[in-house]
């Protein structure tokens, strides 16, 4: 009951800090929306802004993400190869509850860790020699129609960046999570990235906004 309280004065406390989009004196902000654009988040930083070159910057999974990922996928594996090599060491390996309920536990673990370690890996390029800006394995330099990409623009329909916060309850635990988007020029928005480091994002956000040639709009 105790934490239930403290989450619910919490988030009375940021809805009276809430940014308001009329003091960046734009037009575009005002008709853009302010609440998160991807439900969810997680607490810690999960990405990271990398130079690749003079023309390229793309976000990548951080060393958390990666480890969070591998704590699932390296014990679910391990749990598919030693417990049917155990069970064949002592002639119990068939078609038993033994055998098969160990492994499907490993299964599941194992496909839950490569699934989110496959989707934190994708790439989130802004590539200004393409002028072009993707989320995604697909590269759209290689496609006939690019435009079919749920997530990918032409870089000159970027009309600004914009930090966001989104707090996330849960039962064992609440927490912020922040998110960057892009707006473009009619006001809709397109998610880059959104984890739980603040300072970090904002980091992140700036050196991409200098990139960018676009302003900042941080409503965090």
């Amino acid at each position: 009951m105790l934490n239930k309280l403290q989450d619910f004065l919490k988030s009375l406390t940021r809805e009276k800090c809430s940014f308001d989009p009329r003091a960046l004196g734009d037009p575009v902000a005002v008709k853009t929306s302010w609440t998160p654009a991807k439900g969810g988040g997680s607490n810690f930083r999960t990405h990271r802004l990398v130079t690749m070159s003079p023309e390229r910057v793309e976000f990548r999974s951080s060393l958390g993400g990666k480890l969070f990922c591998l704590v699932f996928l390296i014990p679910g594996l391990a749990i598919m190869v030693l417990v049917p090599f155990s069970m064949y060491s002592e002639g119990k390996l068939g078609f038993n509850t033994e055998t098969i309920f160990p492994i499907l536990f490993g299964s599941i673990f194992a496909l839950a860790g490569g699934l989110m370690l496959y989707f934190m890996s994708r790439p989130v390029v802004f590539d200004r020699r393409a002028g072009l800006f993707w989320k995604g394995w697909q590269n759209p330099e290689r496609m006939l129609n690019p435009e079919t990409l749920k997530d990918c623009t032409n870089l000159g329909r970027i009309h600004a960046l914009q930090l966001v916060s989104e707090y996330c309850s849960g039962s064992k635990s609440s927490y912020y999570s922040y998110e960057l988007n892009l707006v473009l020029q009619d006001g809709s928005r397109i998610n880059v990235v959104d984890h739980g480091d603040s300072a970090k994002l904002r980091q992140d956000a700036n050196a991409l906004s200098e990139f960018l040639g676009k302003p900042l709009w941080d409503g965090i």
